[in-house]
């Protein structure tokens, strides 16, 4: 599973982590990715989306069939 968020379009992060020593070694910083279903009343059907967990609280403030017309304006396949 890619660390995106198919909502927010949310995406690894890159840094360093840096010792006590303050030798620096490289790091990813991960979006909280989870895999939610969804009923998507208007196509009679479940939809399986990745999404972050801000990407699932915002789900929950605007409905999944809002949630979906964003992810399809942004190319993505549902």
């Amino acid at each position: 599973m890619s660390a995106h968020c198919q909502l927010t379009g949310a995406r690894p992060g890159f840094g360093n982590a840096v010792s006590h020593s303050h030798r620096r070694t490289s790091r990813r910083f991960d979006p909280n990715i989870q895999r939610k279903r969804y009923w998507l009343a208007s196509e009679g059907r479940h939809v399986r989306l990745t999404l972050s967990a801000r990407a699932i609280k915002t789900v929950d403030a605007i409905g999944v069939e809002a949630a979906v017309a964003r992810i399809r304006a942004r190319g993505e396949k549902v």
